[in-house]
């Protein structure tokens, strides 16, 4: 890992002492709101509420009309109608929603996700001429279809309307469906363009029930299927997102939902759900489906109201994650020992017949982890084509660094921190060329290296239970608004021992103040951080509540350390 580079976020002392004073809060946690846009107790107090009156109005998507009206008649006619999505969490979130609040309606709907390697992502012609061969007039995609011309110009031809709903980037011209919902659409004029798929979804089951009614599924009762959605695929946690994903939260906790349920017992987790345990808990286990098995799993899973059911396909996810988690190991450190030799391009480009299609993407963004470089990884089949993820690094756009290639891509999607692509393994080489002098145009010294943004300095005195409450008042936290990061200056270290795993734990004070425990987890010894005893260390933390044989004590979870003087 390379040794990251402390950011200070700046800090406007007389707004941050207006926000304090008028909300009543402490100056750190007005810092912090501050190093977020948000600088007015109105903005504020909206960002620490979830009330729904914050929700925007979901007909100001383009083509929701359309949408409402078409769903409308295929329920009164009892047409056949087939929800289409993705294979990630995403997809079979808002396959799942549509599905149970359609079928709540009394309508004659199924869901259909196509299979990652047989099949590929997206739109594919052999599904959509077999759905319209068993009588599907209505086809209603999630998380893609934005860029799926073709396969939509059949899909019309067969005789079915196609209402798309997604959120990835858009060409310049729409598909030929009947309705295309995504606030990327260059005549967007909806306030918010960081919904996911299953967010878009939720505001068609919205302004449907609006218009027309609901049946046995009301809307609102699928939020967890949003927050599910919303955190796993990393869309920024603002605007209405924080109030969608806080109301999902609520009803996770609660069990609200068998299939979530069961998928909670057999990870273990026991506490208290947060984004967290949705991003690296959750999440993963769903989409461990769609890499080794079949993302359907997932779609009965979320919508089966069968506890035994819901347990036995949890169970299998259970395992398929952890078949998920030794491949992509093999594969991390095959790619790891292939880029050891010479210090990295200004991006990483691997390719290999050897490697699972289903892992690509998490062994890319464990490339970017640990060389703070864009990185693509593909898996090429048998016929020599390739099929990859990419992933980024802060500041640089992947979908237009891919735009750049456009001309050696058999195809490619996605959104500026994610993507995907298709290419013929003879170009792999001059892709790979292109590409790295694309991210070399974009990097510079102080980009190239990874970043810690601090949000505010602050003394020990200042960290105590208050704070952490006033803290936990602006969760969820996620991409968009990233757990706070505080820093203190000039710590003498009191102790320092390796517990657990390689996990460092130091007892630290600043000047008179009480000694508080700090744990770093993974961090290793205190030594070979490069650091020297005796010696005052500067420490980046989040402060936490731990509780230990019956009390309660503040804990800060270290995220860097480094000597106190040094300038990064």
């Amino acid at each position: 890992m390379l040794e990251k580079l402390w950011v200070f976020r700046p800090s406007d002392t007389v707004l941050q002492s207006s926000l304090a004073r008028t909300l009543s809060i402490s100056p750190v946690t007005a810092s912090i709101l501050l190093a977020r846009g948000v600088t007015t107790a109105d903005q504020a107090t909206r960002w620490m509420s979830s009330a729904q009156d914050g929700l925007h109005d979901p007909f100001l998507i383009p083509d929701m009309e359309v949408a409402v009206e078409r769903l409308h008649m295929a329920l009164a006619r009892q047409e056949r109608v087939c929800f289409y999505g993705d294979y990630d969490v995403d997809g079979v979130s808002a396959t799942s929603l549509y599905l149970s609040f359609y079928r709540g309606l009394g309508g004659n709907g199924f869901g259909y996700i196509p299979h990652r390697v047989r099949e590929g992502y997206g739109l594919n012609e052999g599904a959509v001429r077999r759905l319209a061969q068993e009588g599907v007039t209505l086809l209603v995609t999630s998380d893609c279809g934005t860029t799926s011309h073709h396969e939509i110009a059949v899909a019309k031809e067969l005789g079915m309307d196609v209402v798309v709903t997604d959120h990835h980037q858009t060409d310049a011209t729409m598909p030929a469906a009947l309705a295309v919902l995504n606030p990327h659409r260059r005549d967007a004029i909806y306030p918010f363009k960081g919904l996911c798929s299953a967010g878009l979804a939720y505001k068609v089951v919205s302004a449907y029930q609006r218009r027309y009614g609901s049946g046995d599924v009301e809307p609102e009762s699928c939020l967890d299927l949003v927050a599910l959605a919303t955190v796993a695929d990393i869309v920024p946690l603002q605007d209405e997102n924080r109030i969608l994903v806080r109301e999902g939260l609520i009803q996770i906790n609660r069990g609200a939902r068998c299939g979530i349920r069961a998928l909670k017992q057999v990870a273990g987790i026991t506490k208290a759900c947060t984004s967290e345990t949705i991003g690296f808990r959750l999440g993963p286990r769903v989409n461990a489906a769609g890499r080794l098995d079949h993302a359907m799993l997932c779609v009965q899973l979320l919508t089966t109201e069968s506890d035994r059911e819901a347990q036995q396909i949890a169970e299998h996810l259970e395992q398929l994650n952890r078949q998920r988690q030794q491949i992509e190991e093999g594969i991390t450190a095959e790619a790891g020992a292939a880029l050891q030799q010479d210090e990295p391009a200004a991006a990483i480009v691997l390719g290999s017949r050897d490697w699972h299609l289903g892992v690509v993407g998490i062994v890319a963004a464990r490339l970017v982890d640990r060389f703070h470089r864009p990185s693509i990884v593909i898996a090429v089949d048998e016929k020599g084509i390739g099929k990859g993820s990419a992933r980024t690094v802060e500041g640089f756009d992947l979908y237009q660094g891919l735009s750049a290639c456009r001309d050696l891509l058999d195809a490619f999607g996605g959104h500026p921190s994610a993507a995907g692509l298709t290419i013929h393994e003879s170009r792999l080489d001059e892709f790979r060329r292109r590409f790295c002098d694309v991210a070399a145009q974009w990097a510079t010294a102080s980009l190239v290296r990874p970043t810690l943004h601090v949000d505010a300095e602050v003394n020990l005195t200042e960290v105590n239970f208050d704070l952490i409450q006033e803290l936990e008042s602006l969760h969820p936290f996620g991409a968009g608004n990233p757990e706070p990061t505080l820093a203190v200056r000039g710590l003498d270290v009191v102790e320092a021992r390796v517990v657990g795993e390689k996990h460092l734990k130091l007892r630290v004070r600043q000047g008179r103040s009480f000694i508080f425990d700090s744990i770093g987890f993974r961090m290793g010894s205190f030594e070979a951080l490069g650091l020297k005893t005796g010696k005052p260390v500067d420490l980046a933390f989040s402060p936490e509540r731990n509780h230990w044989n019956g009390y309660d004590r503040v804990q800060l979870r270290i995220k860097a350390l480094r000597m106190s003087g040094e300038v990064s």
